[in-house]
């Protein structure tokens, strides 16, 4: 998910509205016009008055040549860049990229703002909208805001399922509803996780929870928006946990409430085609699911030896919670 920064000058309150209902991270307003943004909504502005100032926190570069893109870089150890490239041209925004920094890019369509998400198929650090056009802002903030990147996954064959006696499993509610095929990534190891089906479909058993993963035991990771890993344990209402359907599409959903509970729990075992092992706990109960290649869900207390569901694997390890190039047992 990319940041997107709106600019409103002239001052327009229907804009800003706009902004704020779609998700914008920031306003960038006319000076004197900060507590006009503040009155509505709480959402950082950007104005000389504001909370992000100009020159101090966020800085303006207008790239032509080479040495411009020196002092993008140099700024940008200070704080995001807002770039302008006049002629559009991609080359300097590639360099840019690929040196991570952080730049926001001024875009003033949808198809401005998909070609600077899409550069080097990671996208510049943010956009700067600037338009007069509720419609158009909508619709940027619409994509840009519900797009997010994919996680690759690949199928992994059961091969134990063992109950383990009772443990804290926790149950992730958080402010989205999820549907057939979506959940969270959750595992014993941060570099092998399964998808854990969210509690969206109707049971006999219990109503159902389509804002629920019940995911697993409290020692066990999951994946965040930013590319780390957190414990189950550690996460709480407001925090940001990453989403993913079976096909590997991702967006991030905001923690509600975290609810740990002692409940008898599992191992569940599996094993890749190329002979990697991985494990997770997860709650001993009819409405806990793993998901299926075909983003059907697969019951933990019906899986059998040879089943087949998704994972999420990464090579190297992690330390507190970002990726690191590191040879890492776990076992």
């Amino acid at each position: 998910m990319k940041t997107i920064w709106v600019r409103v000058d002239p001052w327009d309150k229907k804009l800003v509205t706009t902004a704020l209902e779609g998700g914008a991270d920031a306003v960038m307003a006319p000076e004197g016009y900060a507590e006009k943004v503040r009155a509505l909504g709480r959402v950082p502005v950007i104005a000389k008055d504001g909370d992000l100032v100009p020159e101090r926190d966020v800085f303006f570069v207008t790239v032509k040549g080479q040495e411009d893109e020196a002092e993008v870089l140099a700024k940008a150890a200070q704080g995001p860049v807002v770039v302008d490239t006049p002629d559009w041209s991609i080359i300097p925004l590639e360099n840019l990229v690929a040196r991570k920094a952080r730049v926001v890019h001024r875009v003033s369509s949808l198809e401005d703002a998909r070609t600077a998400a899409g550069v080097l198929e990671h996208g510049v650090w943010g956009v700067l909208v600037e338009t007069t056009d509720a419609k158009t802002l909508k619709g940027i903030l619409t994509e840009l805001k519900s797009a997010g990147s994919r996680t690759p996954l690949v199928e992994a064959s059961i091969t134990r399922i063992k109950p383990v006696g009772m443990g804290d499993r926790v149950c992730v509610d958080t402010c989205t509803s999820m549907g057939t095929g979506e959940g969270m990534l959750v595992g014993n190891s941060a570099s092998a996780l399964f998808l854990v089906h969210a509690e969206s479909l109707e049971n006999p058993y219990v109503a159902a929870r389509p804002f629920r993963v019940n995911a697993g035991a409290v020692h066990a990771y999951t994946r965040t928006p930013d590319g780390r890993t957190r414990y189950l344990s550690e996460l709480s209402a407001g925090d940001e946990v990453l989403v993913t359907d079976h096909e590997g599409k991702t967006s991030t959903a905001v923690v509600g409430r975290l609810k740990i509970e002692k409940r008898p729990l599992l191992l569940v075992v599996a094993e890749t085609g190329d002979g990697r092992r991985i494990t997770t706990i997860l709650q001993n109960a009819e409405t806990i699911r793993l998901v299926r290649p075909d983003g059907s869900a697969a019951s933990v207390v019906g899986l059998a030896p040879g089943d087949r569901v998704l994972v999420a694997l990464e090579e190297g390890g992690r330390h507190f919670g970002y990726k690191i190039e590191e040879t890492i047992t776990e076992k």
